[in-house]
């Protein structure tokens, strides 16, 4: 059982099957600045990024907890041993 539906076209793609060289040039200017506007919007960008390793590391922590709180704890030790040799170095 087959349904012919359209299949949707990404922002950054152009149609096919235009004809008129007008709207062929209006689509193509519009998947241009899509494609433009997705590469420079970087907070974006980052924001997926973290959204992605966020992930990741949960998915990594759900499947080896001990593993992540011996992680947690060397973070945790590396930061108060950064912090208390800034510390040291200002009182000094």
């Amino acid at each position: 059982m087959s349904i012919d539906r359209p299949v949707p076209v990404p922002r950054t793609a152009v149609p096919l099957g235009i004809s008129d060289p007008v709207e062929a040039a209006r689509a193509e200017l519009k998947a241009a600045l899509a494609a433009i506007e997705v590469k420079a919007n970087v907070p974006r960008r980052a924001s997926d990024a973290v959204d992605r390793t966020v992930h990741d590391v949960r998915a990594k922590a759900q499947a080896n907890p001990a593993a992540a709180a011996a992680a947690v704890g060397g973070v945790a030790i590396a930061v108060g041993l950064a912090v208390w040799g800034i510390v040291r170095a200002y009182t000094r």
